[in-house]
């Protein structure tokens, strides 16, 4: 029992008052990863005096987590529409990364014929190297976060993206091309889907947010496919560039702050002034560097992620997320090696088949969406019930065994479909079947960190970000020799055998001692 809890079974025993003591607005941060969900249950737990001051969900069932202030700036108490838009807005956002660094794939054929060179070095130097860098360029932006908010970041990462990708489209040379590369981090998203959602509703929310970058590098090999078949390369970076244009419009035009500094007393509220003036400072950065005397300071900040990347019940969580997520990137990187080359390498598709190809993981990724929306509220709902109105964090994990069982049957079928040459139907089912598992297990394992970790979103995105990237950028440099060496059954039937050895050593695991693990190392 949490010192917090002591204070309020005190009250409920005592009648002392404890008004001041308990801040309801961080109440859910004092024993993370395990929550008081049910009002009646709280009664038990709290008393109801206390209980009396919790603010429910609409319909009375749920108690929200984190608790709402009464004031109207609070994200927490935003319209349900300027919710959705916020969460639409930072979906197309998140999309921008992958998608550019997956023009190069739709282009790897021309570029290889423009700069006199073969498709793997183009690989190597457009995707790979561009898909190294994300992971990275997420634990700086949040550094910047905790200091001076979501939008400024949010902002400024989009513009340098939008610049980047404009020099790759007049890019003079191979040499020039790829030292220009597009990147925003990728880690706002959880910021603000825990800033702008309660408790019960941020897996659902979690679910669109990851649908946007998990779908995004194959949204560009499907569009500029077709393109580059008819014409120059260029054009695919150009209409990417006008993408990003865009993105940074609805960012100017329709974002708020949504960082809420509601650990400070009295909360500071600029957005109150609500001016042209203020919005203006807000986007550029000025509202934030005078409210990062209100933050932790410089050197919590750049330690933070240090500090709780070594947790036991994250770092494991980490490594399988990250080799999992890693062997999907290398299929994105290499099935346009596969598909387009000519037999014995490859099937020779044509350029508009392989762009067709890649219709097959957007499709199998909006049906992840479908069935983890389902899903995971299921689970959250189940585990309510089964625990009499609390909820664990460690039963998030339960969507991983869904996960793990169409993973599996995902690569065999891929790795058996590309190896023997079977129809196009086969690649497709077992392209598809994989990336669904991908979708569906990333979501799981953003939200069970998030519940751990209540206080670290930022950290929590940026790491897992990081993970799936140094797990991803390296598969394309041994795929395909691999598979042109021993066969694609082997080299997919691997992959799936290493990450299910994972899954065993780490998801049960988690599940038996999680709870022990966030009492002991949770911060």
């Amino acid at each position: 029992m949490s010192d917090v809890e002591k204070r309020v079974n005190e009250k409920h025993e005592g009648g002392s008052d404890i008004e001041e003591e308990i801040d309801l607005a961080n109440f859910h941060e004092k024993r993370a990863g395990r929550l008081v969900v049910d009002p009646e249950e709280a009664k038990v737990e709290f008393g109801e005096a206390f209980t009396s001051r919790l603010k429910l969900s609409r319909d009375g069932t749920k108690i929200l987590w984190p608790q709402p202030t009464d004031s109207p700036h609070d994200p927490l108490n935003w319209s349900d529409r300027k919710k959705a838009m916020h969460l639409l807005i930072i979906t197309l956002a998140a999309i921008v990364p992958d998608f550019d660094s997956g023009i190069g794939i739709a282009a790897i054929f021309a570029l290889a014929k423009q700069y006199n060179t073969d498709t793997d070095t183009i690989n190597n130097m457009t995707s790979n190297w561009s898909i190294f860098l994300l992971g990275w360029g997420g634990i700086a932006a949040v550094w910047l976060i905790r200091r001076y908010g979501r939008l400024p970041v949010l902002f400024w990462s989009q513009i340098f993206a939008l610049g980047f990708l404009i020099g790759c489209t007049f890019a003079p040379n191979l040499k020039t091309f790829t030292a220009f590369f597009g990147t925003a981090p990728q880690v706002t998203g959880l910021y603000v889907v825990t800033d702008l959602f309660p408790f019960h509703l941020q897996a659902r929310k979690l679910n669109v947010w990851t649908m946007g970058f998990i779908i995004s590098p194959f949204l560009s090999p499907f569009a500029f496919g077709f393109l580059v078949a008819r014409t120059t390369w260029r054009w695919a970076y150009g209409i990417g560039s006008i993408y990003g244009a865009i993105v940074c419009a609805l960012i100017i035009l329709f974002m708020d702050e949504t960082m809420y500094d509601r650990h400070v007393k009295p909360i500071p509220e600029p957005m109150a002034n609500g001016s042209l003036r203020y919005r203006i400072e807000t986007l550029v950065g000025i509202t934030g560097i005078k409210m990062a005397k209100y933050r932790i300071s410089w050197f919590e900040t750049i330690s933070s992620p240090f500090q709780v990347v070594w947790r036991p019940h994250l770092l494991g969580i980490l490594l399988f997320e990250g080799i999992l997520f890693g062997f999907g990137i290398g299929i994105n990187v290499t099935n346009a090696v596969f598909l387009g080359s000519p037999p014995p390498r490859g099937f020779g598709w044509t350029e508009f088949a392989v762009a067709g190809g890649y219709g097959t993981p957007i499709v199998a990724v909006l049906l992840g969406e479908l069935i983890g929306r389902y899903n995971n509220d299921f689970i959250q709902n189940w585990s309510i019930k089964r625990n009499r109105g609390v909820f664990y964090a460690e039963s998030r994990l339960w969507a991983c065994y869904l996960a793990m069982v169409l993973y599996i049957c995902g690569f065999v079928l891929l790795g058996g479909a590309l190896q023997n040459r079977l129809s196009p139907g086969a690649i497709i089912m077992g392209w598809g079947i994989a990336e669904t598992a991908i979708m569906i297990n990333t979501v799981a394992v953003y939200a069970y960190c998030n519940d751990c970790f209540p206080k670290h979103q930022g950290e929590i995105s940026a790491l897992i970000n990081l993970a799936r990237t140094l797990g991803g950028f390296s598969v394309a440099y041994f795929q395909v020799p691999w598979a042109e060496k021993h066969g694609a059954l082997q080299t997919f039937g691997c992959e799936a055998a290493i990450v299910a050895g994972l899954f065993i050593l780490i998801v049960p695991w988690l599940q038996l001692r999680g709870a022990s693990l966030r009492e002991r190392f949770s911060m």
